[in-house]
């Protein structure tokens, strides 16, 4: 599926879903609220994986963030959303995907001016491969440990995704960190 025909689930106030849009027509300067989803991969060492966008992103290209994010198709889980995701940009299936903060919320805008607005589940995940980056989505990634992802981020904080820096200060997603 490409860009041009992937739709959006905008959002009303309320959070219920009002209407969809073209993902390629839903991130301006004026993005509508939408739903989208955050996942943070583990693999069988306990590392976590971190990946670089693309410089030819939209927006934030180049920062670094958490492992994978997307938004959900009309009638599509946010589980099977993480897993679509997850394979289309890593080209890395994944397996217990599980919520971890199903109230993560914000908006964040980029030196270009485009406009993050989402209400964005946080989720879990474990894969026992090593990523295939999509190119025109990851540039690099890395496997790290929660304890230096958490270091990297405090210590130059616009080398990182604003989302993921915001991730990383709620309590649910801090305890589900050092839990693992």
């Amino acid at each position: 599926m490409t860009h041009e025909t992937e739709r959006v689930l905008l959002l009303d106030d309320s959070l219920h879903i009002c209407g969809t849009e073209d993902k390629a027509r839903v991130h301006t300067r004026h993005t509508p609220l939408h739903l989208a989803f955050s996942c943070y991969i583990f693999n069988d060492d306990g590392a976590l994986l971190l990946t670089r966008r693309a410089l030819g992103k939209q927006a934030w290209p180049g920062v670094w963030t958490n492992s994978v994010c997307g938004h959900p198709l009309p009638g599509e889980s946010m589980q099977d959303a993480v897993q679509r995701r997850s394979c289309q940009e890593l080209g890395l299936p994944v397996t217990n995907v599980r919520e971890i903060d199903p109230d993560f919320c914000y908006r964040a805008t980029d030196a270009s001016g485009i406009v993050e607005n989402e209400f964005c589940p946080v989720f879990f995940a474990h894969s026992a491969a090593q990523p295939q980056p999509n190119p025109d989505e990851v540039m690099d990634y890395s496997w790290v440990t929660v304890d230096n992802a958490l270091a990297g981020v405090r210590a130059i904080p616009a080398a990182f995704s604003p989302w993921m820096g915001l991730q990383l200060q709620r309590p649910a997603i801090l305890s589900a960190l050092h839990q693992r």
